[in-house]
């Protein structure tokens, strides 16, 4: 891993892999690579939480290892299971073979041949680059029960396999965790992590990201863009668009050759922001105009 030397230096390095990162979150991640400790992000769907994670493990050149929540994921989901498949083939073989040492078998097919390693227990392997970064993504997905087994995975970096036993990992993972706060994270879990809420950025750090990641956008184009998007955001939607939406939006209106924001294009355009139904709906005629005069004005010098 690089020597990390400063706050400024984390935001060089993500700036670098197109992560446009503002300075508390910087110093976030800077104090979690000294001190070691995991980091708990919980923001809004779409305002760059797993991004930053890709860019940190591109920017330090580590592994990207990620563990995508999902409702009734258990421990042994997240760590390791064994290749039945494979093992019955093997005693099949061994029966028709005639003759195996019953032990012998046993312990091949418990051993590292038959094992396939999830996301936790492939973090802590030893990895010639450096410990990976462990991307434990949308926990808010999973139960309590999974919440309070990751809570001691978390507190020793091992992990226990019956059959084999306890591996522990020679040099801790870089752990993010995110959360969309669809249901509230247990405490235990986020003191054992350095927290940080991640906002939708202000119009001057979107465009710096839209820039990043949609250069060819002209800046005319991306400050419409930008300003109607944050003007979105002040409406009572269902889901409002966030940052990954906006830099969606870009492109969608980059490969249409579009030049200008006008209200014909953003209606037939606004599935690439809107992800609702109900929430398109209430842009209907004379709203996609008014909105549009509006995030206009805001860009006029006062």
């Amino acid at each position: 891993m690089q020597d990390i030397q400063s706050i400024d230096h984390i935001q060089r390095l993500l700036a670098a892999e197109g992560y446009v990162c503002g300075r508390p979150l910087a110093t976030v991640v800077f104090l979690a690579l000294r001190l070691g400790r995991p980091i708990f992000l919980e923001g809004e769907a779409g305002v760059g939480k797993t991004e930053i994670a890709k860019a940190l493990s591109a920017a330090l050149r580590r592994s990207l290892i990620r563990l995508q929540c999902y409702e009734g994921l258990d421990a042994s989901s997240a760590v390791y299971e064994w290749n039945f498949a494979a093992q019955m083939v093997a005693i099949r073989t061994a029966e028709a073979s005639g003759g195996a040492d019953r032990g012998a078998l046993q312990e091949e097919l418990f051993g590292p041949d038959y094992l396939v390693e999830r996301p936790l227990l492939k973090a802590m392997r030893p990895d010639p680059a450096g410990a990976p970064v462990l991307l434990i993504d949308e926990l808010d997905r999973t139960d309590e029960p999974f919440e309070a087994f990751l809570l001691e995975a978390l507190s020793d970096f091992q992990v226990t396999i019956p059959e084999i036993g306890t591996i522990k990992a020679p040099h801790p993972p870089i752990v993010i965790v995110t959360s969309n706060r669809t249901r509230e994270v247990h405490d235990a879990l986020k003191r054992r992590c350095l927290y940080h809420w991640v906002d939708y950025p202000d119009f001057d750090r979107e465009m710096a990201i839209l820039q990043a990641r949609a250069p060819e956008a002209a800046e005319s184009l991306s400050r419409e863009v930008v300003a109607f998007v944050q003007r979105l955001r002040t409406e009572d939607l269902f889901k409002k668009p966030g940052v990954a939406e906006t830099i969606d939006w870009a492109k969608c209106l980059l490969a249409l050759d579009v030049l200008t924001l006008s209200p014909e294009v953003i209606a037939d355009t606004l599935g690439a922001v809107l992800k609702y139904q109900d929430d398109i709906a209430k842009l209907q005629g004379s709203e996609v105009k008014r909105l549009l005069d509006e995030a206009r004005a805001s860009l006029e010098p006062v």
